[in-house]
């Protein structure tokens, strides 16, 4: 279906991904609903509005252009304060929870497997697909639909109900930390921090006081991005040579294949140890934090363009409910379980969703809440789905086939 705005007229769609991105920051620093709500949803909300009323267009090489470039320069950008001498202990227990939640979304997929497998034809590669995308990501998806030779149109229809999903999903994940029932319930330590320090004395939002104006020089600017450009150039290199000389043909040599051949991992790991041995230069970079966060909020707008409910409805509701069984069924495990085991409210919520909607999404909740010290944390261990989104999705898949 055409747009408005067609999907060649790239500079108007950067014009208004940007545009998109700079207005959620100003609500979210302005008004105290907004900040509440945050931007990078307000971003998303706008994008599935413009998306829906074909204004803008679902896919466009734009969008591409966002996953393929603007989110591997945020990742480095955001973790030059990163020192990995403390990223175990922050970061253990965030582990585990992730792990509990992404068996969360095994079951949930045999369940909506199991409820929907007479109504859908070739469900099971359907369910391997978001075995492996609520699991890793966007890789995951592409990876299972190769192996399992999904037919395009099934391809489609899935990705618009995971992407709606994961959408809606998002508006809820956000709300939990402002509901009684919840708070009442868990800890939250990192909510209570926030809270303490509450609006300024200025009457800032807490967006607007974390992300005041700071002193920054040209050499700032020119070192954060000519690095994060290096080391993403340089992690991709890495990871190819990797891939080429780890073989594979076993579980061993699989899992080493995917996990030093991710790209992702290669990038967060060579960034850690640069700016834990050199600190004194990357800890210095100012404005590094504010340019990848400019462009994590680019990359949650394009998370919204895909949501297009008219497609989902034309093509197949009972897609739809089938990611939506799986998210639910993610969403008790992890809350459930978390509360057994004594979880924060923070570190579940962020775990299912670096679950569903992979490391950059869940590090850019974080960051947007204002959960600092767990930016990294998650952003680490969503990263390691990338890796075992894959096999989740081909054990899944393959359980489901001969069902």
């Amino acid at each position: 279906m055409s747009s408005f705005i067609s999907s060649e007229n790239t500079w108007a769609l950067w014009a208004i991904l940007t545009g998109i991105a700079a207005i959620s920051i100003y609500l979210e620093q302005t008004y105290s609903w907004a900040s509440k709500i945050t931007g990078c949803v307000i971003g998303l909300i706008i994008a599935m509005v413009l998306s829906n009323f074909k204004i803008i267009p679902v896919d466009a090489p734009a969008y591409d252009q966002v996953w393929g470039y603007v989110v591997p320069l945020a990742i480095p950008l955001l973790l030059y304060k990163a020192d990995i001498r403390k990223i175990w202990k922050e970061s253990g227990r965030v582990l585990v929870i992730y792990l509990i939640s992404s068996m969360g979304t095994l079951l949930g997929g045999y369940i909506a497997f199991i409820l929907l497998k007479d109504h859908v034809p070739e469900l099971y590669k359907v369910g391997a697909m978001m075995a492996g995308s609520y699991t890793g990501g966007g890789v995951n998806f592409a990876a299972m639909a190769e192996s399992f030779e999904a037919p395009g149109e099934l391809v489609s229809a899935a990705v618009v109900s995971d992407n709606l999903l994961m959408a809606l999903y998002f508006f809820v994940l956000i709300a939990i930390p402002t509901m009684n029932i919840f708070l009442d319930k868990y800890t939250h330590p990192h909510i209570d921090a926030l809270n303490e320090k509450g609006e300024d004395e200025t009457g800032k939002t807490q967006a607007a006081a974390f992300w005041g104006a700071k002193e920054i020089s040209l050499k700032d600017i020119a070192f954060a991005i000519s690095s994060a450009f290096i080391i993403v150039a340089c992690s991709a290199q890495i990871a190819g040579v990797f891939k080429t000389i780890i073989p594979t043909g076993n579980i061993f040599l699989d899992l080493l294949n995917g996990l030093f051949g991710n790209k992702y991992l290669i990038m967060t790991t060579l960034t850690m140890l640069l700016a834990t041995y050199k600190a004194d230069f990357f800890g210095n970079i100012r404005g590094s934090q504010e340019i990848g966060t400019f462009l994590i909020y680019i990359f949650f707008v394009v998370i919204g363009v895909p949501a297009s409910i008219g497609l989902i409805i034309q093509k197949s509701p009972l897609l739809l409910v089938f990611c939506f069984i799986i998210v639910l069924v993610n969403m008790i495990v992890s809350f459930g379980f978390g509360k057994l085991f004594k979880f924060s409210l923070e570190e579940i919520i962020l775990a299912s969703n670096a679950n569903i909607g992979g490391p950059t999404t869940a590090a850019a909740m974080a960051i947007a809440k204002g959960w600092d010290k767990l930016i990294v944390p998650i952003l680490l261990v969503g990263t390691l789905g990338y890796v075992i989104g894959n096999y989740y999705g081909l054990f899944l898949g393959s359980i489901m086939k001969v069902m």
